[in-house]
């Protein structure tokens, strides 16, 4: 997947650079878990992730956003506030690797072909795809079955700034709701491993990228009035 969203943004770097701004850069940061193992803290980094973004800038109010990021993915009961999960002592480790596409949303105008300081908060959505290792409980550890890729909405809010004449500086913290419950291991899809389901398998799994991005703009000045 990784070669893949980096064909994409060749392309689009070649195709478009005479016809828009655009921005190209990385993200850095943590990661961190919510389902049926470990922890139920929203926002508690506890695993690196990093990852690399394209933009488009459309108008000083909207962007379309391609990224990649990955990151390995942890679940400790003894971490946890709940004293069941703390008894029970579960553990796992997964490897998301996550490619994204939708809109971004700059709360202020963030025209960079104008002269001055410029910061906005902004939200960004559309939707993810990630592959992960599909996880089994058996004989006192978590066993890996196959890999397997699922869907997600990312739902992130964070805080932009131009800090010098090409290059932006953000911080954010991007939520993914899954559409899958087998991250942890908790809700196997193997048929055969019916029997190793815990936790509550109506809830769905959730993950957290929280980090800074770094892009560098470049591309001629549009004319936004097209728009």
């Amino acid at each position: 997947m990784k070669k893949e969203i980096l064909l994409v943004i060749v392309l689009f770097t070649v195709n478009f650079t005479n016809a828009q701004i655009h921005e190209i850069g990385i993200f850095a940061g943590g990661s961190n878990f919510m389902g049926d193992v470990g922890s139920t803290t929203y926002i508690n980094p506890n695993e690196t992730a990093f990852g690399i973004l394209y933009k488009w800038n459309k108008s000083p109010r909207h962007s379309w956003r391609i990224s990649y990021t990955q990151s390995n993915i942890t679940g400790q009961d003894i971490k946890s506030d709940s004293q069941l999960r703390i008894n029970r002592k579960y553990a796992f480790t997964n490897n998301i690797r996550e490619g994204s596409i939708g809109m971004e949303f700059n709360f202020m105008d963030f025209n960079l072909h104008e002269s001055g300081t410029k910061i906005t908060p902004y939200i960004y959505s559309g939707v993810s795809i990630f592959g992960y290792s599909q996880l089994f409980w058996v004989n006192g550890k978590f066993k890996e079955d196959t890999r397997n890729y699922g869907f997600a909405l990312p739902m992130t809010v964070g805080v932009k700034s131009r800090i010098t004449e090409h290059w932006i500086l953000g911080a954010e913290i991007g939520v993914r709701y899954t559409f899958t419950d087998d991250i942890d291991g908790s809700n196997p899809k193997n048929k055969n491993l019916e029997t190793l389901k815990f936790g509550n398998l109506n809830s769905n799994d959730w993950f957290v990228f929280t980090g800074v991005t770094l892009t560098y703009t470049f591309g001629r000045k549009p004319c936004y009035c097209n728009y």
